[in-house]
């Protein structure tokens, strides 16, 4: 495998991107190809792709908001990114399986922290599972308990990275 390159989304990556996430995500917590096209549209500076020989094999994406916490109509409409929100969300952070357990999504989060940082950013919030939340916490991020999100059907928690 070549060099990870790690770079904004291009509206050309949509069809691979919902192919990467259709692979990392059960199907009722999946965004669709239209919800990606219009994050693409929105915000292509806060959705990062990873990419190795031509080929995208992981993102992390999130809109800006003034919300301490994600509330699932984030998800569904790019119409509630602020530009000039204090907090930069993480919607998704997703490798391809194949691709996983080589550092990839700890170079895409560590990336994201960066650029939230020097966009002005106060946070990054997102929600995790269960089994996600030490992950999360290596990074810094804080558990705030369980949140009010109901996406996907599933139980999720609320988690902080002050910058």
């Amino acid at each position: 495998m070549s060099d990870i390159i790690l770079r904004a989304v291009r509206p050309e990556d949509l069809e691979q991107v919902a192919k990467i996430e259709a692979a990392c995500f059960p199907v009722n917590e999946a965004a669709s190809p239209e919800s990606f096209q219009e994050r693409i549209r929105a915000f292509p500076d806060s959705f990062i792709v990873a990419e190795t020989d031509g080929k995208l094999i992981g993102f992390i994406n999130g809109c800006a908001t003034n919300s301490p916490v994600i509330y699932d109509e984030l998800f569904h409409s790019a119409r509630h990114h602020l530009a000039t929100g204090a907090n930069l969300t993480v919607f998704g952070l997703a490798v391809l399986p194949e691709y996983r357990k080589r550092g990839i999504a700890a170079q895409l989060m560590n990336h994201f922290i960066q650029l939230a940082k020097a966009s002005g950013r106060k946070s990054l919030i997102l929600t995790c599972k269960n089994r996600l939340v030490h992950y999360y916490e290596t990074f810094g991020y804080i558990n705030n308990g369980l949140s009010g999100s109901t996406h996907g059907g599933a139980q999720w928690f609320d988690m902080t990275l002050t910058l």
